[in-house]
Order: C-alpha cells, then sequence, then structure tokens
C-alpha cells in the first residue's frame, strides 16, 4: 500500500524538528517525570507493573506531559510541581490507551502487541483504573482543587468522548459537527488540560490559563484530525499499525464523511455496505481510498487540521517571544505535518 497523501517532505522534516526542539527544551524535567512514573507503577501484584510497563515501555512522543512541562516553563515556572502533574497526565493518556485498545478490539499499537492481546481485555481494564487511581493520587499530593478540578474533568469528558465514538460508530449520517465534538472531547480535552495547569501552577492570571487552554485544545484538534488521514494514507511500518484500521473498525472519521456528503448514491451504498453493515470485501479499503482521493476528503480533512492549527498559534499570541513560545509554536507543525 502506498502512501495516499503526499505531505511536503521539507514541511514534515520541519515538523519533526518542532518536537525535537520542545522535548530538547524538557528534557531534564522529563526525565524526571520518567523516574516518577516507574516509581508509581510499582506494586505487589506482579501483572499490575508488566503490563503498564509494557505499554509505557512501548514508546511514543510522550506529547502530553511534554506540554505540560513547557507551558509551566512558559508561564515562569521554577519550582516542582508540574513534575508530579506531568506524570499525573501521561497515566491518564495511559489508562486511555489500555481501555481504548479493548474497546477498538485492537492486537497493535506502535507496531507492537497490544497489552489486551497479551494478557488479555480483564487485565487491561483494571490495570488501567490501576493507572488512573495512580493519577488521582497525584493531583491529592499536589494539594490543588484547581488542579484537581480540571484533570478531574477531563477525565471525564475523555469517557464522554469515548461513548458519543461508540454512538457515532457505523453510523454514516453521522454529522461533522458531532464527529469534531467526538475529538474534542477524546482526544483535544487531556490536550487542553494539559497546557492549562501549566498556567495554574505558576499562579498566572485567568487569561494565560485560557489561551493555553485554546492552544491546547486546538492543536488537539488538529493532532487527531491528522491522525484520521494517516489512517488511510500511512504505511504500517511507520505508522505501528495497519493501513485502514478505522475502515475496517467501521468508525466514521471526517475522511469518511467528507467523501460520503459528496459522493453519489451508488458511493454512498458503498460506504453503508461496509461501515453500517459491516460487510468488507477484498479490494474495499483501495476503494475507499480512491473515493477520499476523488472528492479530496483527505486533502481537505488536512486543511482543517491547519485552520485549528493557526487558531492554536494565535492562542499563545498574548506570550512574549522566548525559547518556550518557540517551542510549542514549533510542535504545531509537528501535529499537521507529520510524515511517519
Amino acid at each position: 500500500m502506498a502512501v495516499v497523501v503526499k505531505l511536503d517532505t521539507e514541511l514534515a522534516k520541519g515538523g519533526r524538528a518542532g518536537l525535537d526542539r520542545l522535548q530538547a527544551l524538557v528534557a531534564h524535567d522529563m526525565r524526571r517525570v520518567n523516574e516518577l512514573i516507574l516509581e508509581r507503577m510499582k506494586s505487589p501484584v506482579a501483572l499490575i507493573p508488566q503490563l503498564a510497563g509494557h505499554i509505557i515501555a512501548a514508546g511514543g512522543k510522550r506529547l502530553r506531559p511534554v506540554l505540560t512541562l513547557a507551558s509551566a516553563r512558559l508561564c515562569g515556572h521554577r519550582e516542582d510541581r508540574h513534575i508530579k502533574l506531568a506524570a499525573c497526565v501521561e497515566f491518564i493518556h495511559t489508562a486511555t490507551l489500555l481501555h481504548d485498545d479493548v474497546v477498538d478490539e485492537s492486537d497493535l499499537r506502535r507496531g507492537l502487541a497490544t497489552a489486551n492481546a497479551v494478557w488479555g481485555n480483564k487485565a487491561s481494564v483494571l490495570v488501567g483504573d490501576f493507572l488512573f487511581s495512580r493519577s488521582f493520587e497525584l493531583m491529592v499530593e499536589d494539594g490543588s482543587l484547581a488542579v484537581l478540578a480540571i484533570l478531574s474533568r477531563a477525565s471525564a469528558i475523555i469517557a464522554e468522548g469515548e461513548v458519543a465514538q461508540l454512538i457515532t460508530a457505523n453510523d454514516t449520517a453521522t454529522s461533522e459537527q458531532a464527529y469534531l465534538e467526538v475529538i474534542e472531547s477524546k482526544t483535544a480535552a487531556l490536550f487542553a488540560a494539559a497546557c492549562r495547569i501549566g498556567a495554574v501552577v505558576a499562579d498566572r492570571p485567568k487569561a494565560e490559563e485560557d489561551a493555553l487552554y485554546g492552544y491546547g485544545l486546538n492543536l488537539g484538534i488538529a493532532f487527531q484530525l491528522v491522525d484520521d488521514v494517516l489512517d488511510f494514507a500511512a504505511q504500517q511500518a511507520a505508522l505501528g499499525k495497519a493501513v485502514g484500521d478505522d475502515f475496517r473498525d467501521g468508525k466514521i472519521t471526517l475522511p469518511v464523511i467528507l467523501a460520503f456528503r459528496r459522493g453519489d448514491e451508488a458511493e454512498r451504498g458503498f460506504w453503508r455496505r461496509t461501515l453500517e453493515d459491516m460487510d468488507q470485501k477484498d479490494g474495499d479499503l483501495e476503494r475507499a481510498i480512491m473515493l477520499m482521493e476523488r472528492h479530496g476528503s483527505l486533502r481537505d480533512t488536512i486543511e482543517r487540521a491547519r485552520h485549528y492549527g493557526a487558531v492554536a498559534r494565535d492562542a499563545l499570541g498574548i506570550f512574549p517571544d522566548g525559547a518556550e513560545k518557540q517551542a510549542l509554536l514549533g510542535v504545531i507543525d509537528f501535529a499537521i505535518e507529520r510524515a511517519f
């Protein structure tokens, strides 16, 4: 399967450089976060650190805790509270990944077997619950009701988003607005909270809290939009999963919504058969990609992501220029121009 969406190579390299700069900026703090994560994963029940360690060791960009660390630096925080809270954010994210893989019946994540494929669904759900509990312990240790309110609310919104996605699954009548509400909840809410608490720990004005919230929310939406394109456009070796996983699961994402809306009745019949009835045959994925190319739905989804990236960029306008701001702006390029 060839790459379908040909993102500009130089832009893609520039996007990766943006993430590299952000990670380098907070590398010392991130080492402390990783040490704390390992410490808090310990349990006398051996399966818990074994299973949790499996998904954490699988890698990933640690983007959400990195955003917490960088946002705190942007706001002038120079103490230690952001370390525990960044670990808290990563625990929430990892717990949701464990639960998502069970719901989606996924066997592969970042090129490795998922925890549920190795240890089964029951163990994955329960260890996910353990990680959620650890995250709330860290919130309580921080002692800020404001932080507790932000992160607990984000956790509830994520769960609502996952349930909403179940409702829209296999429904080709799903509107673009309904889809955006799902990804705002299940993905962008944690981005927004991760950034906002950076201003809270630095005791900055509400305007700065709101600005970082807006930055994180719109960055998260852009990130998920591009992920939904990559499901149809990236090779398995680069993305860490088979091309078309969302298609095979009957997920209704924006590329599908746009192709369905722009197609003729015969094409809409194809989408209903493959995604509503889940009657998929050899060659259907290739046809789905061809229809998306014909109607420009992959290209236009990336353009939507660029719009949200621009809104995220504008949100940082109230902050003075500096290394932290430039790094946070650079990660917008990474989110949009990724070429795995």
